[in-house]
Parts: structure tokens; sequence; C-alpha cells
């Protein structure tokens, strides 16, 4: 395997998955203290990427059944999602503090498909840079691109999950989780929209 490719796969995704990071601390803030949250938050993290790479590595062979022009729409993903959050903090506002978020509470947390329509949407630029990288790398190189970038998409998981449990850092994610993730999908999806041009933004 070419270490120089590697090193510019390594250095690719890191580049353009940056503030995944701190959508995946938010996710796991959320999902702290719901027994399998931490699973179904990998899960779909994988699921969002394979999906980024699947429609990459089709444009670079031609294939283009996801049109450039529907691209910046993508943002109307993690926008309905965050009104959806924003909804429900709205709704369970004069509930309190159940507890220390300790106890494993079953089925709450985010779910693998929400995850995973957030990191898609948060690829849609992606996208964009990693076609023309993969028709130049040829079947071989793309393969390693996209070795590296799965193996590195769990070293995101982790990183998220270690900000959300530092003691400083999840006490401010479990007193404005709540309102941090809505307001940062809400703005990741009109940042989307808005730098794609949707609707004549």
């Amino acid at each position: 395997m070419n270490l120089g490719v590697v090193g510019q796969a390594a250095g690719l995704f890191a580049v353009t998955n940056v503030d995944d990071i701190l959508v995946l601390s938010l996710f796991f803030a959320q999902g702290a203290g719901h027994h399998g949250s931490g699973r179904r938050i990998v899960l779909g993290q994988y699921l969002g990427f394979t999906a980024i790479l699947a429609v990459a590595a089709a444009a670079a062979f031609g294939a283009t059944f996801l049109p450039e022009a529907a691209i910046p729409y993508l943002g109307l993903l993690p926008l309905a999602l965050g009104l959806k959050a924003a909804w429900q903090a709205w709704r369970h506002r004069d509930d309190g503090d159940d507890g220390d978020g300790e106890s494993e509470t079953a089925g709450g947390g985010p779910r693998a498909l929400e995850v995973a329509a957030v990191t898609f949407a948060n690829g849609g630029d992606n996208i964009g840079v990693y076609v023309p990288v993969f028709a130049t790398a040829g079947v071989g190189g793309m393969s390693v691109y996209a070795a590296v970038f799965l193996v590195l998409v769990a070293v995101w998981c982790l990183a998220g999950r270690y900000f959300a449990t530092r003691p400083v850092i999840a006490g401010v994610l479990s007193r404005w989780g709540h309102v941090l993730l809505p307001l940062v999908l809400i703005s990741l999806g009109l940042l989307i929209l808005i730098e794609g041009n949707a609707f004549g933004l």
C-alpha cells in the first residue's frame, strides 16, 4: 500500500470532516444514559459516510444519479431534524432534570437514520471534493482512499465520544445540549442551503 496515498487520504478526510466532530459530540451527549445509543450513532455515521463514498465513486465513473444542482438541497435534512429537535426541547422545557444521566434507559437518543441523514447532508460538499480525486486515483487508489476514510470514521466517532464525556464539556453539553443540537443542525442546514444558492438564497 502506498503510504503517500494513505497520508493524502488521511489529510483529505480530516480537512473535509473537521466539523463532524462537533456534531458527533452533540449526538453522543444527547444519547448519554440511553442504552445502545452509541451503537446507533456509530452505525448512522457509517451509513451516511458510506452513502457519500458511493455517490462520489459513482460520479467519478461518470454516473450522476445525484445531480450537482440537487446537492445544496441536502441542507433540508439537518434543517428539518434541527427544527424537530428544537420542537422537542421546547415541548419538554418544564420537565426538569430527571437525574444525573447515568441511568440506562432504552430507545432514547438519536436514531441511526437521523445521524446518517445529517452525515450525508453535511458531506454534500465533500462529494464535490472527492469526485476529481477518485477519478484521477483509479480503482486501486480509490480503494485505498475508501479504506482510510472508513477507518477514520471510527476515529472520528471515538473523538466525538471522548469530547462528549470529558467532565467540563459533558457538563456544558448536559446543561445546554438540548439547545446546542438544534442550533447546530439548523445552522448547518441553512449554511448548506445558502452556500449552494438553493431557492435563490
